[in-house]
Formats: C-alpha cells, structure tokens, sequence
C-alpha cells in the first residue's frame, strides 16, 4: 500500500479507511468532542482500544492550536479538528476526516450586527450605539511601541485623507475620546503574525502582536468608515476579534509577457492589502509564443524585468525596474503587510535568458528552453541569481524567492530534477526559503529533489499531483489553474474568473480534484494568477486591473475566512461593489449618485452632475458662453480624477478650427489619450501603452458635431450625431504560418486628466461635455 509522507510521518490514505478503522459516518459518531464554557483545553476521547488520536491541526488555530490550548472566542465557534490516528501496535497512522468542535463563547450574541467588510471578520460581538468621530479625533500610537507603528499610523492617515474622509492627525499618548488608538500590547497571545483584536467603543483600540496584525486591523476601520450612509463619520461599537484561516493569501502577476509600470505594481500593493491579501508573486521573466512570431525565435517577445549588471543585453528594452525600485518596492510592501515572492522561471520560459546568452538555448527543445546538459547554464543561472541575492543588502530582500521551474521537456526529467534541486539549494545557500511549479510528478525519475521546508505552487495535478507532492515533503500553495487562471482575451482558462462558483465551492484545500481536510499543516494558503499569454494582443493595465478587481476581493475572503454562509454572493457581490478598490487607486469608476457622473456646461469649470469633480484653470485654455476654447500646443484645463473605467459614455460637441497637429489632441492623461487626428491618419483615434488605434471617421472642420464614445472591457464604439460610426471590437490578429489567431484588444480607459494637452493640444472648442457611469445602448 502506498504511504503518505506527513510532516515527517507515514499516514496511510482515505482510502485505507475500511481497511484500518471504521468507516468515516461511524468514525464522527464516535469520535465526539464536547467544550465546556470556560474550558481552556481540550480533551480528546480516545475510543478504540488499538489507536491514540493525535492532532494535528485546526482551521481556526487562534481559537484552538495544534497543542488543544482553548483561547475563548467572542461568541460560539465552530472548529475542524484535523486529525490522526496512530496504531498503538506499530505506529502505523491514519488521516481522519474533520472532526467538529463548538467552542463555546465570552460574550452573548446581542448589539450591533455584524458589520460587512471584506474579508468579513472571523469574531464579532456587537455594543449599541456608535463611535462618533470628533474634530478633535487623532490616530494615537502607544508610546511604547513608537517606532514598530509610527508608518502604520501615517498610512492610515493619508488613506483616511485620500478618501476624503476626516483627516486624523498622528500623535504618540494616551487615546481621547473619537481616536483611533495603535498598540502592540496585547493579552491575546493567540491572534498569531495577522491576528489583531478591534474594539470599538467611545474610541477605537486596534492591538495586536505584531505589525502585520496591527496593519490589518487599520484596513477594517478603512473600510467600516468607507461605508458609513453619514460620510464617514461613524461606525457601529462593538468587539471584534480577527485572524486569517490561511498563512498565504497570494496574487501572481505575469509581468514577463506584458510590462507593468512601477506605479501600477506600487497600487497593487495598497489594492491587495486592502482586503488582506498578503503574499504578491511577480513573474519577472517570459516569453510569446512562436506561432505568433512567424516561427522565428529570434523576433519572438520575450523579456526579463529587472535591472542586470551580470548581463546587460538580460534587461527588457520596451522597459523594466531598476534594482533601487524593487528594492523601495518590497520596502513599501512590508509597510502594508505584504511579502513580494520574487520569481526568475528557468529553465523553460526563458527566451529573455537565451536571447542574452545564445550558447545556453537548448537547439534540441526550443531557444525557450535552457540546455540542461550544457555547464554553462548552470553558472549563468548562478550569475543572475546571484546578482539579486548575494551580498549585505541583497536585491530580493524577503525570506522567500520563486525559481519557476515548470513545463520542461518530459525526456529531459533526470536532467530537470537536478537542475531543481541545485537551484533549490543554491538559493538557500543565500538564507532563502524556496518555492517554486514543482513538474516532478511529470518530469518522474529517480534523482532526489530537495523537499526540506520547499513550498509548490500546485497548479496542475497532472504536472505535480498534490497528493503526491505531500507524500514527498512538500507545503503547497493552491493554485488549481481550472479554478484560478486568468489568461486575459486568450479563449482559454478565463478571461474573467467565475467567482460565484469561487465563492460557493472554493477553498485552498481544493486543488483540481483532490480536497484536503481543513486544518492540513501542509497548505499553506491559496494563490490566483493573471498569465498574459498573448504578449501584444493590446492588453493594458488597467484590463488587467478589471479582470483582477472582483476576483481579489472573493478570494479575499475564501482565504481569509473560508466558507461564509451567513452572506449569499448576490449580497457580497453588491456590498462589495460600493467598496473603492483601495484609497486613492488610480483605476476605477467615478462615484456618482445615478449614471451622469459628470457635466461640464463650460459656463465656468464646474461640473453641474454633482458637487464635486470640478475642473481647474490649466493654460492658454478659457472657459466661457458653454464653451471651452482650446489653441493647440499647450492648451488645457485639468480635472482631479484620472479617467474613467468601464462601462461608460462619454459624450461632447466638437468645433475644429484651422489646420492641425498630427496627432492633436483633445483629452489626455498620464496613461491614454483621444486624438482628433491619429498620427500616421487624418482620423480620431486614442493611443494607450504604446499602441495607436483609430475609428474610420475624419471630425470635420468649421462646424459642430456631436460625439459618443463608449467603452467597456471587450473595445471602444463611435457614435456620430446619434450613429453608430466605429466599432472596435471583435477583431483578430492572424498569421500565416498558424490557424491560431490572437484577439486585437481595442480597449480605452477614457482619459480625464487634461481636457486638452501639456504639449500637443487640438486647436478649436468643445462643449456640453458630459460623462455616463454607464455604456450608452444602441
């Protein structure tokens, strides 16, 4: 019979169940645990004569840990027991199916209800009334502490501004009524590295053990406050008490097929840390595919992200982070409770690393595969980990870095478990713990690869079978691509992510078709990924961003919380959609009280929509008589908000005068911009991440005319005094060497910033500016 390696145990499978204990109805009926109110440890019954129940696990371990110590939760908890069963006569051990504990309660359940916040907390107990803010109200650090939470307390404070809430100033004392008081004292030992306790009364107390906790602690009153009908003025008292179900709640984000700028990444991690995620996996190197490059390695998309001194031709050219911006980056991740998992993926996917060094690209397997048989690749994979590991003040400044590893020739599996298991070690030789794809129960074979506190990412059970990989030692990170790929426009995986299957049927313990018990020590959390497979198909930024916003804030609180019955996804869903992805992010909606969002009449700058959004005076531009006047080159008026996402309209009477610029310009931000005449082309058009478009239409010159643009996640559509003109959707590349064809993404964040331009401004006037929270219908 196949053995079960556990922690350091032999564990015989479900399946040897009838065949060593009763079956698993009789085994709960006799194996029940009962808490009595107060008690602090618990007791397991032992009640077949040949084995000794041990556990091993718990999914609530700040309520019940692995020793049986009881910490009193607010209000009765239910607890899942993981446990095993060791035969007295040889040792011999059983996994058990979840055994359920009531924990009985402190407090009674009355007061407030439950606040919603996401991810929802996992204790509660409810006070009448409500915190009232003062203008007097301060965010207080506990003297003691100063140091560990100062950072804390500043970010929380600038997030309070940036959501034009009151604005909490920081001092260090004792906390007055109204303020927000910070402290790492606390009695509650259990709450762990996340944990953190909330009471809200006639302050509010936010403690925990350690930073992490603090930090996530300050995300709930961000978003209990972000809530409140009164403007943020007021929250419900009452008492919660609040700590993840997972260690590792992660996003992984392919930036090896498509750059992302350093300040979108820096926005990710305020969006994750928002909803608790902790654990940002960046894939820094990888590659197109050939097909869609005419079969020619050479001219196929590949690229590496970061800074190399080693080997200089390594870097992208259309653009990567230098080593200083990492370095700030996992610095400023830190300060918000995230880890950055770094991955540099060898020896497949590794174009960018063969294009730099020609003799290492396999001949045999593909120039996207390294030569495993080649010595020289092992010493230039060394040199470019070395160049971010090595050293006092290493690049990868985390305890935890990725080495890929993944989709390597199947006959090549002797070859590819000793390149794993070298590189594992030698990223350890630098103090790293290592994770990495796995592939050994594809790449099969005799050659022992290190297990040893190594974590795989378990995306496909047919590559590395979870079972399997547990068996051998392994903690796993489930990442089931069934359930979690985004591949964006691809028509593969999921363009965007079912989360209402998510939210009823998933959990980290559900890798492909294998569910674990709740509570197994050996997984270690969930993780979703965004592959940008079709490098050049037109994705931005902000698509990703859109594809990302819901599935973020679900798996939030799959990963945090687990199963909530309590609130239907249709009533997660539509509270959830009220929360800002995170203060201040510069992608999204604008908030509105029904679908105009903004109206510029051009009277003056303000927007009669609503009393808010008003434009301020740019240069050599006037607003005046319900129009604006714009006089080419810099010419523009600036607005406080950045664009607009999807679905919107965006509607405007245009009057073009005189000759004009290529490329004029009549909105423009820091990320797109409308052009009256696109370069290259007498037709408006937009530019966005480097890529020109344009609509089969020509403004005309010395009248009005009536535009509607709409956009949404799919493309952009012109209309034309009430006609539908243009329709930038549906469209393909194709190519001649391939049936395949990749989808031509025509999508626009519309641009707001300027109305106008800082260097190359349309010449004419614009008026009745008008801007829709919703897609106008044909």
């Amino acid at each position: 019979m196949k053995q079960l390696l556990f922690a350091g145990i032999l564990c015989i499978p479900y399946a040897a169940y009838s065949q060593n204990l009763k079956d698993t109805l009789q085994l709960r009926q006799d194996i029940k645990v009962a808490v009595q109110p107060g008690q602090r440890q618990l007791s397991l019954p032992q009640p077949y004569p040949d084995y000794r129940l041990l556990l091993k696990g718990t999914d609530r371990l700040p309520v019940v840990d692995t020793t049986g110590a009881i910490t009193v939760p607010l209000q009765e908890t239910t607890v899942q027991l993981y446990l095993i069963a060791e035969k007295k006569s040889d040792g011999a051990l059983t996994e058990l199916p979840n055994i359920a504990v009531t924990i009985p309660g402190s407090r009674p359940a009355k007061g407030n209800a439950q606040p919603f916040v996401i991810p929802s907390l996992r204790e509660w107990a409810g006070d009448s009334g409500y915190y009232q803010v003062r203008k007097t109200s301060s965010i207080v650090i506990d003297p003691a502490y100063k140091n560990e939470l100062e950072k804390a307390a500043q970010l929380t404070s600038e997030d309070f501004k940036r959501t034009n809430q009151h604005g909490f100033q920081v001092r260090t004392g004792k906390p007055d009524r109204g303020d927000i008081y910070l402290t790492l004292q606390s009695a509650d030992k259990s709450l762990g590295k996340e944990g953190y306790r909330l009471n809200i009364g006639e302050y509010i107390r936010v403690e925990a053990n350690q930073y992490q906790g603090l930090f996530a602690g300050t995300r709930t009153v961000l978003q209990l406050f972000a809530q409140d009908s009164t403007g943020g003025l007021r929250i419900p008292k009452g008492e919660a008490r609040d700590y993840p179900k997972y260690e590792v709640r992660g996003f992984m984000l392919d930036a090896g097929r498509k750059y992302f700028s350093m300040e979108f990444v820096r926005q990710y991690v305020r969006f994750m840390s928002y909803f608790k995620m902790n654990d940002f996996h960046i894939h820094l190197n990888d590659n197109g595919f050939k097909k869609f490059f005419n079969d020619n390695w050479d001219s196929t998309y590949s690229a590496f992200r970061l800074e190399n001194d080693t080997y200089p031709g390594l870097s992208a050219k259309d653009g990567f982070w230098t080593k200083k911006e990492f370095i700030e980056l996992q610095q400023m991740a830190r300060d918000y409770g995230i880890r950055i998992i770094p991955e540099i993926d060898v020896p497949a996917h590794s174009l960018s690393i063969a294009k730099a060094v020609p003799a290492v690209g396999s001949k045999q397997y593909g120039m996207d595969h390294l030569d495993l048989n080649n010595p020289e690749t092992y010493t230039v994979v060394e040199n470019i980990f070395k160049e971010y590991l090595s050293g006092p003040n290493p690049v990868f400044t985390g305890d935890e870095v990725h080495i890929g590893t993944d989709e390597y020739a199947k006959k090549e599996a002797e070859a590819f478990r000793r390149f794993t298991d070298h590189f594992i070690r030698y990223a350890e030789g630098f103090g790293k713990k290592v994770r990495f794809w796995g592939s050994l129960t594809h790449a099969k074979g005799e050659t022992p690869v290190r297990n040893k506190g190594v974590t795989i990412n378990a995306w496909y059970n047919g590559y590395a079978d979870p079972k399997e990989m547990i068996a051998e030692g392994y903690d796993l990170i489930s990442t089931p691509d069934g359930w979690l790929y985004i591949v964006p426009a691809a028509g593969y995986y999921y363009d965007f992510l079912n989360n209402n299957r998510l939210y009823r049927q998933w959990e980290p313990i559900r890798i492909g078709n294998q569910t674990f018990a709740y509570g197994h020590p050996k997984i270690r959390g969930g993780s979703f990924a965004v592959w940008n497979d079709h490098s050049g198909n037109g994705i931005t930024e902000y698509d990703v961003h859109y594809r990302v916003f819901g599935s973020m804030q679900t798996l939030a609180e799959k990963m945090w919380s687990g199963a909530n019955s309590s609130v239907p996804f249709e009533t997660f869903i539509k509270k959830g959609s009220t929360l800002l992805p995170a203060p201040g992010l510069l992608f999204g909606k604008i908030p509105s009280k029904d679908s105009l969002a903004l109206y510029y009449k051009f009277n003056d700058l303000k927007n009669s929509a609503q009393d808010n959004f008003h434009l301020e005076k740019g240069e050599n531009a006037t607003a005046s008589k319900n129009i604006l006047h714009l006089n080419g080159g810099k010419s523009y008026v600036t607005s406080p908000l950045k664009g607009m996402g999807y679905d919107y309209t965006v509607e405007f009477e245009i009057m073009p005068q005189g000759p004009q610029q290529p490329g004029a310009v009549l909105f423009s931000s820091d990320y797109a911009v409308v052009k009256l005449t696109q370069e290259g082309t007498d037709k408006l058009g937009f530019s966005r991440e480097g890529i020109n478009y344009n609509f089969n239409y020509t403004v005309p010159e010395g009248r009005w005319t009536k535009i509607r643009i709409t956009g949404d996640a799919y493309g952009t559509t012109l209309y034309v005094d009430g006609q539908k003109q243009d329709d930038l959707r549906g469209q393909f590349y194709t190519f001649t060497n391939t049936k395949d064809k990749m989808a031509k993404v025509q999508t626009l964040y519309f641009p707001l910033q300027r109305i106008g331009d800082t260097k190359n401004a349309f010449k004419g006037q614009i008026k009745e500016l008008k801007v829709y929270n919703v897609k106008w219908k044909d």
